[in-house]
């Protein structure tokens, strides 16, 4: 009876150990991006740690930002909004202008070192990328350009903040649960 007993309390301490050194069963929300939905972009897990595209951090969340901290200091939130069992995930990519400015605020060609693009006109047409085009909007009180895409695609909003001749924009990712 005591060997049983004994037996019994190895097995516990067993358990326990294993659950302290697993995250005692901390829960982790994985995402992909939906056009790719077997690679992780970013991990969420309960106990406030993150992985972002690779690199580790601490987060916090709210109804609108995952907020991400780095081990430096370093702080980057991103946008987020819940959309049922789907996230759409801002992320920023910062774009510079080219040449003179034409007109006020976004109008003008706006480039990445990557070859990345977007034109918009004053008569409130844009091209992304020389590849998709349509009408747009922007509405300044909340930072946000609508994109009206003339081919059947679902309409874009993008935050944005201006800075002389520099263009942040926050696009729209629809993310899923990693499969």
């Amino acid at each position: 009876m005591k060997n049983l007993f004994n037996k019994w309390v190895l097995g516990i301490c067993i358990v326990l150990t294993v659950s302290i050194l697993t995250g005692c069963g901390s829960k982790t929300e994985h995402w992909a991006y939906i056009h790719e939905p077997t690679e992780e972009v970013i991990a969420l897990s309960d106990n406030g740690k993150a992985t972002y595209k690779g690199n580790k951090y601490t987060y916090t969340k709210d109804d609108s930002y995952i907020t991400l901290k780095d081990k430096s200091g370093g702080e980057e939130s991103l946008r987020y909004e819940m959309n049922g069992d789907q996230m759409i995930l801002y992320e920023k990519s910062t774009y510079t202008r080219l040449g003179k400015a034409e007109g006020d605020g976004i109008v003008g060609v706006w480039t990445q070192d990557n070859g990345w693009s977007y034109q918009f006109t004053e008569d409130g047409r844009f091209s992304e990328e020389d590849i998709f085009f349509g009408r747009y909007t922007v509405d300044e009180a909340n930072s946000c350009i609508r994109l009206m895409y003339d081919d059947p695609i679902e309409d874009a909003f993008l935050y944005y903040t201006l800075a002389g001749d520099s263009l942040t924009v926050a696009y729209p990712w629809p993310m899923v649960r990693v499969q």
